[in-house]
């Protein structure tokens, strides 16, 4: 699922190519994406786009009218900048955004469509699908070890839960807390005050460095190979690699639509997180699936 860094690239990207210029068409090519009624999607049609924004996973793009266009791209859903009226052909292709310039098409992979869109009308309902947690660039320590001390999760949960942090799912998760050197089953209400500094910083620097990467890259042309897994990252998607810390093998651990990866000997203090307790504190920690943890709000 494409996570904070992921979708400030697309912003980046977006910003360059859609500002100022106006909605000409919105093509569906599946019903089952749109997920509101009113207002109707072909209101925004020749209103010209104001901003893009970021909520929490979400890329909302603001048009004349106070108008919105919220996407949400789950774990397979992708942009792509094509030629102005590009087709929309194959399974994949769920809709395109015309523009003078170009076509934004957003294609998702696999059976499973997950990916939606909703039209929203003013700030107020755009606030609404927020789900609620903390942009950790605009947050201290303070503020930050509050909102993850307000229920007493895993790391590895309380990271990607969007009531809690925004923007943070599986991927970065798994790179930050590699950079804290804290177990990702380690509860909230036992971090010490070193521990938590750690956390705070290992977050802010792994997500900065990742924003500034692909920012980069998004300067040069549209963000095309959107992935979870990275070449350079430490940990996440390299199980059976050697950590690029220590040398040991990177393991695994596995629950539901999750994965988790970490380094035994840098996170865990060498216990390796595969026995029965683990799974019985996953059950109990964790949503069964995606689509159910990207529903959580603050109450």
């Amino acid at each position: 699922m494409p996570e904070l860094p992921d979708i400030a690239a697309y912003i980046t990207a977006l910003e360059q190519r859609i500002v100022g210029q106006p909605i000409e068409h919105v093509r569906l090519a599946s019903p089952f994406l749109l997920r509101t009624v009113q207002p109707p999607v072909a209101d925004v049609e020749g209103r010209t786009v104001r901003e893009v924004r970021r909520i929490g996973k979400r890329i909302a793009i603001g048009v004349e009218g106070d108008l919105w266009l919220v996407l949400h791209l789950m774990i397979a859903g992708r942009l792509h900048w094509k030629p102005p009226q590009a087709k929309l052909a194959g399974r994949k292709s769920l809709a395109a955004f015309d523009f003078p310039t170009g076509s934004l098409v957003l294609t998702e992979a696999g059976t499973k469509h997950r990916a939606s869109l909703s039209v929203l009308a003013g700030d107020e309902a755009l606030q609404a699908v927020d789900p609620g947690g903390i942009d950790v660039f605009t947050s201290d320590l303070e503020s930050f070890r509050d909102a993850l001390m307000v229920e007493n999760r895993t790391l590895k949960r309380a990271l990607t839960d969007p009531r809690i942090v925004s923007g943070i799912g599986n991927a970065y998760s798994d790179e930050i807390l590699h950079a804290a050197q804290l177990s990702p089953v380690t509860l909230t209400h036992k971090l010490q005050p070193e521990e938590w500094q750690r956390l705070f910083t290992a977050t802010r620097d792994t997500l900065k460095l990742w924003i500034d990467r692909l920012h980069s890259e998004a300067e040069s042309g549209f963000p095309e190979k959107v992935t979870a897994f990275r070449k350079d990252m430490a940990v996440h998607g390299r199980y059976g690699e050697p950590c690029l810390r220590c040398g040991e093998k990177i393991l695994r651990v596995r629950y539901a639509d999750n994965e988790t990866n970490y380094c035994a000997r840098c996170q865990t203090g060498g216990k390796v997180l595969a026995d029965r307790s683990l799974s019985r504190l996953l059950r109990s920690d964790w949503p069964r699936t995606l689509e159910a943890l990207e529903a959580l709000k603050r109450r």
